[in-house]
């Protein structure tokens, strides 16, 4: 095993772990960090397979700018969760059910695949960067999901602007 390898084990295991305790975390905020470290983990990923401005880009946009809209906006509607909310939902049996069905069916599926044994072939870009921003804005390239991303956070940023906005419209009618 050389270092690369040992990195990428000690980033996978970490990012794992950090996706567990997104879901298992009964604290939003506890949760929302939990998620900056999965998504600095890809990050990681994106460096060990040598796409850097990938691996800038995801720290940016999304440790950057979605988390910390995630943090402010779990920060924001803290006071409409309730305290007393049952630590287990009443239908986990589906949920356990659910994930043992895409677990099965999704090692059945690997199993029979061949794609682990054979070797990719050798990439031919000149300019990779070139080519990435051709892809994102190409209409035949990822026009449209990038379009969809941006349309997102535009509707994720006026959403937690109107809650905070009515929040403190609630907070003036009560001092007075």
């Amino acid at each position: 095993m050389d270092a690369v390898q040992i990195i990428f084990l000690i980033t996978a295991v970490a990012t794992l772990g950090a996706a567990l305790m997104v879901v298992t975390t009964r604290n939003m905020v506890s949760a929302a960090l939990w998620l900056v470290m999965t998504l600095f983990g890809v990050a990681v990923f994106y460096v060990l397979l040598g796409a850097g401005f990938l691996a800038v880009a995801q720290v940016i946009i999304y440790i950057g700018a979605i988390a910390i809209l995630v943090i402010f906006a779990v920060m924001l509607t803290r006071r409409l969760t309730s305290e007393n909310a049952p630590f287990i939902n009443s239908n986990w049996w589906v949920a356990i059910l659910i994930a043992a069905l895409l677990f099965g069916g999704l090692s059945w599926m690997f199993s029979s695949w061949d794609g682990f044994s054979t070797q990719a072939p050798p990439l031919a870009m000149e300019n990779p960067l070139v080519d990435l921003g051709a892809a994102l804005v190409d209409p035949q390239g990822f026009v449209l999901p990038f379009e969809l991303a941006s349309v997102l956070l535009l509707a994720a940023l006026i959403g937690s602007i109107m809650i905070a906005w009515e929040g403190a419209a609630g907070q003036r009618g009560q001092k007075n």
